[in-house]
Order: structure tokens, then sequence, then C-alpha cells
């Protein structure tokens, strides 16, 4: 089933103003359940998410947890807000509009109806406001904890994570960086990480 999926997935083609193809995960099952904004436009040539320094980025954060990329990709799905370059926008990408996040948000529908996760992290402000169904005042208030939400019918734990992006430092200076650490510390001390990755 996962794998039909994903190849739904890939041939998609509904929306007119983004960059193709869409990039989806490994037809992997886990509980845990990692949503990005996008992917960036060298992704879609790799064919899988946070392949470029964004991902580097992430992968160093995991890392730290004992977790490498190779580890991490093998046992946990990876999925985005939007499955396609969404094109750029002055010096960095364009942020999804409303209309492509309603077509591809039928595909995280399905994902969570076949995964059943137990622990969705996301990664950037789009994913976070989409996983909680509300827009946080600031990062500061949501990195570093966990809440239980209500994700496409299932109750989940979220734990979200600033964008590695390298156009952001918030991770980088305070209190960004002390919130990072508690959110990875949360994420490894979670059932679902400690099961996943022993």
């Amino acid at each position: 089933m996962l794998r039909a999926h994903r190849e739904s997935v890939i041939a998609c083609r509904r929306c007119t103003t983004v960059v193709g193809p869409p990039v989806c995960s490994p037809a992997v099952m886990s509980r845990i359940y990692l949503v990005g904004q996008a992917p960036g436009p060298r992704e879609a040539a790799r064919g899988r998410p946070f392949a470029h320094t964004a991902g580097q980025t992430l992968f160093r954060w995991f890392e730290r947890l004992g977790v490498d990329e190779t580890s991490f990709r093998e046992r946990v799905y990876m999925a985005a807000v939007l499955r396609c370059f969404p094109g750029k926008s002055g010096s960095g990408d364009r942020v999804p509009r409303a209309p492509e996040i309603a077509v591809c948000r039928e595909w995280i529908e399905a994902e969570v109806a076949l995964l059943r996760p137990e622990l969705v992290v996301p990664v950037g402000r789009l994913a976070i406001e989409q996983v909680l169904g509300k827009k946080p005042k600031s990062l500061e208030d949501v990195v570093g904890q966990k809440e239980r939400v209500a994700f496409h019918g299932r109750s989940v734990d979220c734990i979200p994570l600033p964008h590695p992006s390298g156009l952001s430092a918030w991770h980088k200076i305070e209190p960004g960086k002390s919130l990072l650490v508690r959110a990875l510390d949360i994420i490894a001390s979670h059932p679902a990480w400690r099961r996943t990755f022993g």
C-alpha cells in the first residue's frame, strides 16, 4: 500500500505553479513522521527530501542523538507540506500557497492513515502551523515543547524543530540554540524514537 501511495505522489502533476517532479520518501513503515515545508531546487534530481544543505544541518542535529543520515532515512518517514519545489522568491524559496498546500494535504492524510505515527516532527514554521493547526506567536513558544495534537484523525505527539536553512540564524543563537537542544532531548526520550533506534 505504501509503495503504491508513493508511486501516486511521484506521478502527481496537478499544480501548474510549482517546479516538479514531486519528491517523496521511500516506502518506510515508521511510527515517526517528519514533515518539512517543501523540497528545494536540488531534491527532485536526487529523489529524496532534505538532500542538500538544509538536510546536512538537519542530519547533524540527529547525529547528536547517535543516529546518522543513513539510519534515519531507513527508519523514519520523511514528508513535506508541499511535495514539489515551489520556486524562488527573492533570496530564498517561495513559501507554498494555500491551494498548493490543499492539493498535497491528501498525501499527508493517506500517509497518516497508512503509517499511524506516534511521533510527528514538524520542521520549520509552515510545517509547525500545519501540524498544530494554528500559527504560533513565535518559534520560542513551540520549539523545545511536546504537545499532544489531533493530526488528520490521529492523536500524536508533536515535537517541533526550527528550519535548518542556512538563511536562518534562529537555531544558532539564544534562545533558539538552547531550545533546539531541548527539543532534540525530548525527541530522544520519546518511546517511538527509543523503539526505532534503541
